[in-house]
């Protein structure tokens, strides 16, 4: 399965907010992290010929939720949002710093908590606990055939991550705001490392597509989940 994964930056923070397919011609898509510009992205699934059938939201911070509401409601599409934050989506103006939004509440339709197997849009989403930059964020991962550069891997089965701002390419989700703990969060690191092979492509909630094995080799912040050489 050749998932096609499409990246959109919006906002004034440099938001990614994802749109995903099961391969390049399938006419069914889930939406990630919408953040903002819903008009964009909007015009992005109509351009792609594709129903958004699912929104999935890594954590509710505003920068990954402020066009829920709009693309919900245009779409039709029910959302799925991390249990321990569903606060935050259905009250969002007072958790939002001075200067942003206006953005509108939802009440998302479900809930998730880590351990979810979700069947969306032919796909199968598993759903990973992996708090630490906030205290309810989940990342979601998925089979694919596809590197982040789209060679075809050996195996069908190498999993993406869709990781919301756990880990970045040379860097990692910060951890002072409300609910922020650094050990929390390297553990949710550790887990996806000890998890998924080094190939799996890693699509975040800011700056570009990387993958596990190249954060593990040169990330500064990952120092010291590394193995040594000839380590155990």
């Amino acid at each position: 399965m050749a998932v096609d994964v499409r990246m959109f930056t919006v906002g004034p923070v440099g938001e990614n907010a994802y749109i995903v397919r099961a391969d390049s011609e399938s006419k069914r898509a889930v939406m990630v992290d919408p953040g903002e510009e819903p008009r964009r992205l909007l015009e992005a699934a109509e351009q792609l010929d594709v129903q958004i059938e699912a929104i999935l939201i890594t954590h509710c911070h505003f920068d990954h939720i402020g066009a829920v509401a709009p693309v919900a409601k245009a779409t039709g599409a029910p959302v799925w949002c991390p249990e321990f934050e569903r606060p935050l989506l259905t009250d969002i103006m007072t958790w939002v710093p001075p200067g942003f939004g206006p953005f509108e509440n939802y009440e998302p339709e479900h809930t998730v908590k880590g351990g979810e197997r979700l069947q969306l849009a032919g796909m199968e989403f598993e759903v990973v606990f992996t708090p630490g930059h906030s205290p309810g964020h989940v990342t979601y991962a998925l089979a694919s055939s596809k590197s982040p550069g789209g060679d075809e891997q050996d195996s069908p089965q190498t999993p993406l991550l869709l990781s919301g701002d756990v880990l970045f390419q040379g860097s990692v989700g910060r951890v002072d705001l409300p609910g922020g703990d650094w050990k929390t969060l390297e553990r949710s690191i550790a887990t996806l490392l000890e998890r998924f092979p080094e190939e799996t492509a890693v699509y975040p909630g800011h700056m570009g597509v990387t993958t596990l094995g190249r954060e593990r080799a040169t990330n500064p912040f990952l120092q010291e989940l590394r193995v040594p050489v000839g380590g155990s």
